[in-house]
């Protein structure tokens, strides 16, 4: 089932260990959404740069994108910079170099490391909803420079909420998501099932010997590879049922508010 001769598979034990920060719905793949609509800022005019910022200053959501990924040889700035467009350009900035901080002067912001082919992503944005679409496009064009599959996480904080002076029972509009990109469907495949074998032998652990999980790891490497069959049949990526508690993104439960920083 290898796409590329690179040992990414759908199937197989776990090369690597990644972050898991929370169960998420591994098939919600954002790097497969359509991109419809036209970035909202037009770089050449002053009154919609000017209109970004005032937009911005007054964004409900503070947005955190977060995470690591790693880039072919051949990739070069130019091409990242066109594919990081749909970031910087939300941010009402006219280049990636211009754009690449973040909000906060403590976050590295956006970095590319063209000695170890790596783009790293800690930046926040000031916004709204909208910026969905943005980051559907960003992962549309990071596929095609990715050299393996990788997770970016992304958590919108409500600004407007305050958990010491909100009213018994209020929430947040907090919300998070985990977005993945790859040069391959069973790039990207291999990345989602890494993270849930992850996260539920963490589970698992806390009442059963890892040497005892061995059947759970098969039985979600078989749900994974039926997917996979499914994807090579169809040549399309479709989302399944979603059944109780299969919602990716939302509220996290029982834990409180996401800290702030992932650092």
């Amino acid at each position: 089932m290898y796409v590329r001769n690179r040992g990414y598979a759908v199937t197989g034990v776990v090369q690597r260990q990644a972050p898991m920060v929370k169960l998420v719905d591994t098939a919600d793949l954002k790097s497969a959404a359509s991109c419809k609509g036209a970035c909202r800022f037009d770089p050449g005019s002053g009154h919609h740069h000017y209109y970004s910022i005032m937009s911005h200053y007054n964004a409900p959501f503070e947005i955190h994108v977060h995470g690591q990924v790693p880039l072919r040889a051949d990739a070069g700035y130019e091409q990242l910079q066109e594919a990081l467009k749909p970031l910087w350009k939300y941010a009402g900035a006219r280049s990636l170099a211009d754009g690449a901080a973040s909000v906060y002067e403590e976050e590295p912001g956006i970095q590319f490391d063209a000695k170890g082919h790596m783009l790293q992503l800690c930046w926040t944005v000031r916004g709204d909803e909208d910026f969905r679409q943005s980051l559907d496009e960003m992962c549309m064009s990071l596929n095609d420079l990715a050299e393996q599959g990788a997770a970016v996480e992304v958590t919108f904080y409500d600004v407007d909420f305050d958990e010491d002076e909100a009213d018994e029972g209020s929430e947040s509009r907090d919300d998070f998501l985990m977005l993945f990109v790859g040069p391959t469907p069973a790039a990207i495949m291999q990345v989602q099932r890494d993270l849930l074998v992850q996260d539920v032998v963490n589970m698992m652990e806390r009442h059963f010997d890892g040497s005892e999980l061995g059947g759970v790891v098969a039985e979600i490497d078989k749900l994974f590879s039926q997917r996979f069959d499914a994807l090579v049949n169809s040549l399309e990526i479709g989302k399944p049922p979603r059944g109780p508690g299969g919602s990716g993104g939302g509220h996290a439960g029982g834990g409180g508010r996401r800290p702030r920083h992932l650092h």
